[in-house]
């Protein structure tokens, strides 16, 4: 199976909650991860912020043109214990225009 994110949410500083095509399900925290030339810029939480999902690369982007992998974000997956805590993000994606 070919991996992919399904929903993506801006929770708060460097970190995002996402859902992916095989279940899984979680938070991701960025913020080792915005250095170089890419994706430093990102470091503005208004940019880092402004992320998008990107049904096509099946993965989050941002306006500068970077993006991570799913594989990538899957590995740095953090389960929280109980889902039901987490804001409910996948009837109505949030969009920052």
């Amino acid at each position: 199976m070919i991996l992919h994110v399904v929903a993506a949410q801006y929770e708060h500083d460097y970190v995002v909650l996402l859902r992916f095509n095989d279940g899984a399900e979680g938070f991701v925290d960025l913020e080792d991860e915005l250095y170089g030339e890419v994706f430093a810029p990102l470091k503005d939480k208004a940019k880092f912020a402004a992320l998008k999902l990107d049904p096509e690369l099946g993965t989050i982007v941002w306006e500068n043109g970077a993006d991570l992998a799913p594989e990538f974000l899957r590995d740095r997956l953090l389960i929280p214990s109980d889902l039901s805590t987490a804001p409910a993000v996948y009837d109505k994606p949030r969009t920052h225009d």
